[in-house]
């Protein structure tokens, strides 16, 4: 009875305070309670283990599903998705990089003093409350360690074939709102966790178009993924005047459908580098690094080293940041370029200025021999705070002064480029966590995205051509001829006809063609 009613009492108040939070009505099917309540269970015996008081461990698994409620709301709110499994994976980076994740550095004591007097109360509440081990020291021995044991058992039990097959049962297919709804946060971050580690879906892609012996479409394939970037005029921002250059200069641009909003840059990554869409790696979709660790045949780094290209990963950030030193090594880079080559680098706010990234990817392309550079920025990621820029408070000022800065490095870019056999993309990762530019009901919000072809082809139509003699060029290949070249004059006249929307597989899937010598067109359609 000692345990039972602090559990009892941990389950009821847990299941209150995720209702509370969620500001919807809860499923209150049998089943589903029951898994609910397996999930805040578990989650009471784990915190159990560590200490044999029943009620601070009912008073943790409280603590914990409160701490879950909180982040459920603020994420739905910047980034429209609840919690999820992989988050966990990203809490080591939390103390580490805390402007990153809108949390306040160990050392600020608004984040120490309350973590301090956390741990006082637990010390506290450890002298207070009896334990509930047995007497006898081989006794609680065997206590202590068959808890963690048992716990162990049960994960063993849910891996196999009927375990699996009960919570595939559970959890068919991802579908993230709607499994936190039945079976609240925590019963579902296990559910996903269970579901990926036993998922199998890396399977080898056929292989893409790539570079093959003999003249090059391009020698030179840059690719840049741009910080929370998308035109500004989109969220009531000032223009940009490369987005004037992109719509008169772009061999192909527009929208481009990310996986995520506000956050989760590896998510845009990974789609672009594999050309895989996210509906295609299960529940590996949250993170594709964690769920693969680069592991990718077929990413487009390997095929560009392949076929001769030097590879490079330009990204002026730590290299422990989602792991990106090792996933990338794995996904084909041959070098990466990171913080430490950045130090002496110009910032702009916390961050190292897009032009200055631009002028590294100019230097790593100079000289002789084909090069593929992927670089992600990192000038303009959030949170757009008071006090960031000097001058400019409000946040969607400094995100548009920092995107001005961005819009100056892809121009420092096309400059650059010019004169060579090269191709040049850059898109947004995903739209700014900013209240201007929220989440919608039916997704993620687009970004942008352009691609280049360097020799640039002539902005100007081709001259008329001479009407054909009478007789002469009147058959149906004439007048196909004809309107060939009326199209393309038109494409190049009216840049809406070299608007195409994309998702950020489909744009991965667009530079595999760029790989391949003598590609027609750039639709890149999959």
């Amino acid at each position: 009875m000692t345990l039972l009613v602090p559990l009892a009492l941990a389950l009821a108040s847990a299941f209150a305070v995720e209702a509370a939070s969620a500001g919807r009505r809860p499923s209150l099917h049998p089943a589903d309670l029951a898994v609910r309540g397996l999930g805040y269970a578990l989650l009471t015996a784990f915190w159990f283990q560590f200490s044999w008081r029943p009620w601070l461990a009912a008073a943790s698994c409280l603590l914990t599903v409160a701490i879950l409620a909180a982040v459920d709301r603020l994420k739905r709110r910047i980034i429209g998705e609840p919690p999820v499994f992989s988050d966990l994976a990203l809490l080591a980076q939390v103390p580490r990089h805390p402007e990153l994740y809108y949390t306040r550095s160990l050392a600020d004591p608004r984040a120490s003093v309350p973590l301090l007097l956390g741990f006082g109360m637990v010390a506290a509440w450890y002298a207070l409350e009896p334990t509930a081990l047995p007497g006898g020291t081989s006794p609680a021995l065997a206590a202590v360690a068959a808890l963690p044991v048992g716990l162990a058992a049960l994960v063993g039990l849910l891996r196999t074939p009927p375990g699996r097959a009960l919570v595939r049962r559970l959890f068919p297919r991802p579908d993230l709102a709607a499994d936190v709804a039945r079976f609240g946060v925590v019963a579902t971050m296990m559910g996903y966790a269970l579901r990926r580690r036993d998922e199998v879906f890396f399977e080898i892609a056929p292989p893409a178009p790539v570079l093959p012996p003999g003249e090059p479409e391009a020698e030179i394939i840059v690719v840049v993924q741009l910080e929370s970037f998308l035109d500004p005029t989109r969220i009531g921002g000032p223009p940009l005047p490369v987005m004037d250059r992109i719509r008169t200069e772009a061999a192909q641009y527009g929208r481009l459908a990310v996986p995520a909003h506000g956050a989760y840059t590896m998510r845009t990554e990974h789609a672009v580098l594999t050309g895989r869409e996210p509906e295609s790696l299960g529940f590996g979709r949250y993170d594709p690094y964690l769920a693969a660790k680069g592991d990718e045949p077929t990413s487009l780094a390997r095929l560009a080293r392949s076929k001769g290209f030097a590879t490079a990963f330009v990204h002026p950030f730590h290299r422990d940041f989602f792991d990106r030193a090792r996933v990338f090594g794995r996904l084909g880079f041959d070098r990466l370029v990171m913080e430490e080559e950045f130090s002496e680098a110009p910032r702009i706010g916390p961050y190292v200025a897009d032009e200055a990234v631009a002028e590294r990817i100019l230097s790593e392309v100079a000289g002789e021999g084909r090069r593929f550079v992927f670089a992600v920025t990192m000038e303009n990621h959030g949170p757009w705070t008071a006090g960031r820029l000097p001058g400019i408070e409000a946040g969607l000022a400094q995100y548009a002064h920092h995107a001005a800065g961005t819009g100056r490095a892809v121009e420092r870019l096309i400059d650059g480029l010019k004169g060579r056999r090269a191709t040049l993309c850059v898109f947004g990762d995903h739209a700014p966590s900013l209240p201007e530019c929220r989440p919608r009901p039916d997704g993620p919000v687009t970004t942008d995205y352009a691609v280049f072809r360097f020799p640039a082809v002539p902005a100007e139509p081709p001259p008329p051509r001479t009407p054909p003699h009478q007789g002469e060029g009147t058959g149906a290949g004439s007048v196909i001829h004809r309107g060939t070249e009326r199209r393309e004059a038109e494409s190049l006249a009216d840049p809406e006809l070299r608007r195409v929307d994309l998702t950020a597989a489909q744009l991965g899937c667009l530079l595999r063609d760029a790989l391949a010598a003598n590609r027609p067109g750039l639709k890149g359609q999959a």
